[in-house]
């Protein structure tokens, strides 16, 4: 019985390792992610901004179909 006591513990604290490595790597995927959106937003921003002076600009180009 005692043998089958030792692979069980030597299983459980395994299991645990492999826990709080996948809570660490959730962690910094999270953070990867929050960086990413933010700088998604950024861009999406830029582009607005683009559109908006392209817009603009096309607005006020004259009409030479006359």
């Amino acid at each position: 019985m005692e043998p089958e006591l030792k692979s069980l513990e030597d299983k459980v604290l395994h299991l645990i390792s492999l826990y709080h490595q996948t809570c660490i790597e959730n962690n910094q995927l999270k953070k990867e992610l929050e960086d990413i959106n933010a700088v998604n937003k950024k861009l999406n921003e830029k582009i607005q901004t683009a559109a908006s002076r392209l817009e603009t600009l096309l607005i006020n180009i004259p009409n030479h179909d006359d």
